[in-house]
């Protein structure tokens, strides 16, 4: 899946909050000669942000034609596939899974300080496998709880274990991206490992698992109807919770709030890399230099209910100055998630 919805986008809200800002791109002096064109693959619920804020700013900026292709990540895994040696595609932004099996194909061109001078500039974790991809924006993962049913915000991963809330809580299954957290926050809350050594040794978190199986109302796999039944008050809390979904779930007027819990937040990913033998190549390293620069971050964080991934971007209204935010092992990931989700439909079915 695509991580960054639409979030409660409207054209009218990102383009004022871009003036607002007085938005520009700080960029090198360079490809202004002449118009160039730049295919750019990312996901069909990024083009709203991409359209409307980043290309107009960029092509500006560089004299360029930017062309979005709009689809799944793995369809655009599919198109660097098929075109190797002949690539058209010049830019993919794709989720972190998917990026990992690209480098696996060698059909990505690391980024370097040299190359796009912003990747210096991000906080622990956005640069992945010695700069093959980084992270431009990162969706977060919190506690979205029915704010009728609940005058009292979550504050803890803890309370969606508390037999209070019996028939309650709705989690995501293991199949889903988002689940992934549920197995890391069990190990936690079980051993009081760190959540770093919680994603490597998952046993305990297992076993803690099995004692939430009370409280649930269902497992979902289907994020729609899981925000049905906490809109409605079936439900009073979903964790853990995409804040793109969820906020844009608030924006249409549902009865949620999304809380980050004391003990810090999961950062998804998204991720950008320059495809291997990219036409226009330079101009490729100058999209992503933009995407990890502050100043475009910070215009598309609250659009996107997401986290910036530079230093300098301030984070997201509502969220505390000094938030925790876990980043996910994506390698362990991708090497492990077999085994995590066969065991999960033996031990966790209701």
């Amino acid at each position: 899946m695509d991580t960054i919805s639409r979030a409660g986008l409207s054209r009218r809200s990102i383009l004022k909050a871009g003036a607002a800002a007085g938005f520009t791109l700080a960029a090198p002096g360079l490809l202004r000669a002449e118009t160039k064109e730049l295919v750019v693959g990312g996901a069909a619920s990024h083009k709203p942000w991409v359209e409307q804020v980043v290309i107009p700013n960029f092509e500006k900026k560089y004299g360029a034609k930017i062309i979005f292709e709009g689809t799944k990540s793995l369809v655009n895994l599919e198109k660097m596939q098929k075109n190797k040696g002949s690539q058209y595609l010049s830019v993919v932004q794709m989720d972190d899974p998917v990026m990992i099996l690209a480098v696996k194909e060698g059909l990505l061109d690391p980024l370097t300080a040299a190359k796009a001078p912003n990747l210096a500039e991000l906080v622990p974790g956005a640069t992945h496998m010695d700069g093959m991809w980084a992270n431009y924006l990162q969706p977060w993962l919190g506690i979205a709880y029915n704010k009728t049913a609940m005058k009292t915000p979550p504050t803890s991963w803890a309370d969606l274990f508390d037999p209070k809330y019996k028939g309650r809580i709705i989690i995501p299954s293991l199949q889903n991206t988002e689940g992934l957290p549920s197995l890391f926050v069990a190990g936690h809350l079980a051993t009081g490992a760190s959540f770093a050594a919680a994603q490597k040794d998952t046993d305990a978190g297992f076993k803690k698992l099995a004692g939430i199986k009370a409280n649930l109302l269902t497992i979902y796999t289907q994020m729609p109807q899981a925000y049905n039944l906490l809109e409605q008050g079936e439900a009073w809390m979903i964790g853990p919770a995409m804040s793109s979904f969820a906020s844009e779930r608030k924006a249409a007027g549902a009865p949620i709030e999304l809380a980050a819990p004391k003990e810090g937040v999961f950062a998804m990913p998204s991720g950008i890399a320059v495809v291997k033998g990219a036409p226009q190549s330079d101009l490729a390293f100058a999209y992503v230099n933009e995407l990890l620069g502050a100043a475009l971050q910070a215009q598309l964080v609250g659009p996107t209910a997401s986290l910036g991934t530079n230093k300098a971007t301030p984070k997201p209204a509502g969220l505390p100055a000094d938030l925790t935010v876990h980043q996910i092992d994506w390698a362990n990931v991708a090497a492990e998630r077999s085994n995590w989700v066969s065991r999960w439909d033996r031990e966790m079915a209701l």
